[in-house]
């Protein structure tokens, strides 16, 4: 739906450059998708070139200064959108992040899913890097201007195109949830009460920016001595038939209501493929398809989460999700996915 001119101050990052900016151009340089890591392109419907519209988006909460970053947050939103959303792929044809580098989304030939009603008849780039109210960097519009240089140049855009004002959300991947009241962080079980082996994993990326909710699918344990050998023996069969550099998790709660330190909070996890050093996982102790943890396993991971954020190993707007939202994988199981659905920080 299109806006009136009062909605203008709400666009701030509206670009606007004089056919003169646009004649005197740089090369834009992009990050190709193998380059940033994605997943296969399952989107086939081709735009008609040359396209007549430019749509601007801002990503809010997601800033990224640098490649590295940048190409995990493009990781991040196109498993959001493939397996949250239900989509083929990201919704944009580009990214640009604040390090002044243009990300290929579905790139220039294929129709994204930005804006009902556009979509095939538009290119889309989405600045990382905003906040609420904020102007994309210098460095950004900068790379901006040189992508649309060259979609001009090469005819992939209009050299009369219209940038409309449409009045949309605002994307974020951090729901808006009342938080839990704070508590005291839960006692942790230390590597040394189960005798872990040496860890040979590198440093996590802190503060995270999501928990990811796990379960091993193995056996439960509700004494603290059964946890302690489950624990171990998990570590074992991670290392010695899974090739992993330790443990898989950062931390795993049992029915014991305890909570047993995995790899910790500096060390990075084995849990789950492209969101390993961003991300805390959380693996319960058990199969729980059809049946959830108890109160005291739930309530203890509720209190280390708060307690990662408290101490500043995860960010307060962080993301939750279950193993099965960013994998294709039962984890979680059903019946603990239903309940951390009504957690706060639960992703869309």
């Amino acid at each position: 739906m299109l806006v009136s001119w009062d909605h203008l101050k709400m666009l701030p990052w509206l670009l606007i450059f004089s056919a003169l900016d646009l004649l005197v151009y740089g090369s834009p340089t992009i990050v190709f998708r193998e380059e940033w890591g994605s997943s296969s392109l399952t989107c086939r419907v081709p735009l008609s070139l040359p396209v007549a519209y430019l749509i601007t988006e801002q990503l809010i909460r997601m800033e990224c200064q640098d490649q590295t970053t940048c190409s995990q947050m493009v990781r991040v939103l196109q498993s959001h959108s493939i397996y949250n959303k239900g989509w083929c792929d990201l919704a944009f044809n580009f990214l640009v992040g604040d390090d002044g580098n243009v990300y290929e989304g579905v790139g220039w030939h294929v129709q994204g899913l930005h804006a009902q009603g556009y979509s095939n008849v538009s290119l889309s780039i989405a600045f990382f890097g905003s906040k609420i109210g904020s102007s994309p960097s210098p460095t950004a519009l900068s790379a901006a201007k040189d992508l649309i240089s060259r979609a001009i140049q090469d005819g992939y855009l209009s050299p009369r195109y219209i940038q409309p004002l449409l009045l949309r959300e605002e994307t974020c991947l951090v729901p808006q949830h009342s938080e839990m009241p704070k508590k005291a962080c839960p006692s942790i079980t230390p590597r040394s009460a189960w005798e872990a082996r040496e860890t040979h994993c590198p440093q996590m990326n802190l503060p995270a920016k999501f928990v990811i909710i796990i379960h091993t699918a193995g056996k439960s344990c509700n004494e603290s001595a059964d946890c302690l050998v489950r624990v171990r023996d998990t570590q074992s069969f991670h290392i010695d038939h899974q090739d992993f550099c330790d443990i898989a998790y950062n931390f795993l709660v049992g029915q014991d209501g305890g909570v047993y330190e995995g790899v910790g909070w500096n060390i990075e996890g084995s849990h789950t493929y492209g969101y390993n050093d961003i991300a805390l996982g959380i693996a319960f102790m058990g199969n729980f398809v059809e049946k959830p943890p108890n109160k005291a396993a739930l309530e203890a991971a509720q209190d280390l989460i708060q307690c990662a954020v408290a101490k500043g190993y995860l960010t307060h707007n962080y993301l939750l999700m279950g193993h099965s939202d960013v994998s294709n994988i039962l984890s979680p199981g059903q019946a603990l996915y239903d309940i951390i659905k009504t957690w706060p920080h639960f992703k869309h």
